[in-house]
């Protein structure tokens, strides 16, 4: 009976403070539609990215919008901020990390400047993606609710 308080599976946590929020929520049909895989996004209230998970960094973009890394259970799991920040080449965007680096769920990973990302016109919602969906028996987000940095994100069984 006490079985049912006990957490199952692998837990991400939010790479960042503000909003938790379905990906169906995120504006763009590669994230919406789960074309990457599963997973949830945080509308970021501040501009630090820390890691969901403890594991290896397999690559920071060279504009520094995007991290992935392998957790220590595998998943494989991207971390998107922005949409289309890309085009900002880096502008706003400061790394703490690089590839091969191992991290503990709560390092910080990425710094950005959000108000500058929104000054530029693009969208500061930050999926969070397990790649590798198909691997796991569920994948599911937390629903919609406020987040701090760390807290549950997306459950992985």
């Amino acid at each position: 009976m006490f079985n049912l308080f006990k957490k199952k599976g692998h837990v991400l946590g939010a790479p960042a403070k503000g909003k938790a929020v379905p990906l169906q929520e995120v504006s763009d049909p590669t994230f919406a539609e789960e074309m990457l895989g599963k997973g949830a996004a945080v509308i970021p209230s501040e501009g630090k990215i820390y890691a969901p998970a403890d594991g290896e960094i397999g690559m920071v973009f060279d504009t520094l919008h995007a991290v992935s890394m392998v957790t220590d259970f595998g998943a494989e799991v991207l971390i998107h901020v922005g949409l289309d920040t890309v085009k900002m080449n880096g502008d706003g965007f400061t790394g703490h990390v690089k590839a091969g680096d191992h991290v503990k769920k709560g390092d910080l990973l990425l710094e950005v400047d959000l108000e500058k990302v929104k000054a530029a016109g693009y969208d500061i919602i930050t999926p969070v993606l397990v790649c590798n969906t198909p691997d796991y028996k569920s994948v599911e987000n937390v629903g919609t609710k406020d987040v701090a940095a760390g807290d549950d994100l997306v459950i992985i069984e």
